[in-house]
């Protein structure tokens, strides 16, 4: 079947498109890397969904202040595993609770970043001219600001919140994505499937969003991947720097930063949350490079 004959396919059915997932999951199993990192995602989706069944106790309920790991409740039924911290709140409990907050916020800010560059790619890259200059422009300036800066900047002026953050992470993030964008759709516009688009009169946002832009979803998939991981980082430094979500509401980075005075006396009450940080970075970024071996395979 030729590249034009492509083109002018029906959209595919939904059975069709399950059987590409399957396929899809198929050759993810083929990279044991991926496989690892999969699971290690997948753990933290299943501790964030059930977080309300398997929580030993309220994630800010003051109980029991320093307790060290193991130790048994005084005041009633249950041990804190992983130890209380200096108000006396379980350390585990907070820890599954906020991985609620880190698996909410991270795929919606990157989502939202990847929308806004991907149209901004999408344009420069199609339109070249004016247009091109000027997001490329905008872009170059946003880069050139030391990223942690920017996010210290806009998170200071608007306050901090969940919306903020991601508002924060998409203003910082979008241009980098956008240039990314921009390279892919400048190889793919003079490709023949979008000179037969073109052909039938087809619009070019059309053009850019159905047959361009699924063919750039290779490095785009394997870029975002990586870009969740830094995004639960921005998270957790945000949070380390008081500038996450609002207490008392569990947060990671919240939780280093409150016990980082206390963290020679009482270790536990910041190794536990920089281990969940790591590990769910870790997954991303296994997954992203099980990816990239898939491709380089194929």
């Amino acid at each position: 079947m030729s590249e034009i004959a492509k083109t002018i396919e029906p959209a595919p059915s939904a059975g069709i498109a399950l059987t590409k997932a399957l396929k899809s999951f198929a050759l993810l199993r083929e990279s044991g890397v991926a496989m690892v990192g999969v699971g290690i995602i997948g753990f933290w989706i299943v501790i964030a969904i059930l977080a309300p069944l398997i929580a030993p106790f309220e994630p800010n309920a003051t109980l029991q202040p320093f307790a060290k790991p193991g130790t048994a409740y005084a005041a009633g039924s249950g041990t804190f595993v992983l130890g209380t911290d200096h108000i006396g709140r379980d350390i585990l409990s907070r820890i599954i609770w906020g991985s609620q907050t880190v698996l909410f916020y991270a795929p919606v800010a990157t989502a939202s970043a990847y929308f806004v560059g991907i149209l901004m790619g999408l344009a420069a890259g199609y339109f070249r001219g004016k247009i091109d200059e000027v997001l490329s422009f905008l872009a170059n300036v946003i880069l050139s600001f030391p990223v942690l800066v920017l996010y210290i900047l806009v998170i200071a002026t608007i306050g901090a919140s969940g919306i903020n953050i991601v508002i924060a992470i998409t203003f910082a993030s979008a241009p980098g994505i956008m240039r990314i964008v921009r390279g892919l759709v400048l190889d793919l516009r003079n490709r023949d499937y979008v000179f037969a688009a073109q052909t039938r009169g087809e619009s070019s946002w059309f053009i850019m969003l159905v047959e361009i832009l699924p063919n750039a979803r290779g490095p785009l998939i394997v870029d975002s991947c990586l870009r969740l991981g830094y995004v639960i980082i921005t998270i957790g430094v945000l949070g380390f720097l008081g500038l996450g979500l609002p207490p008392p509401d569990p947060d990671w980075g919240g939780m280093i930063n409150e016990a980082r005075s206390m963290a020679l006396a009482f270790p536990h009450m910041t190794v536990f949350p920089c281990i969940a940080i790591s590990s769910l970075i870790l997954g991303f970024n296994l997954l992203a490079d099980g990816l990239r071996e898939i491709a380089l395979r194929d």
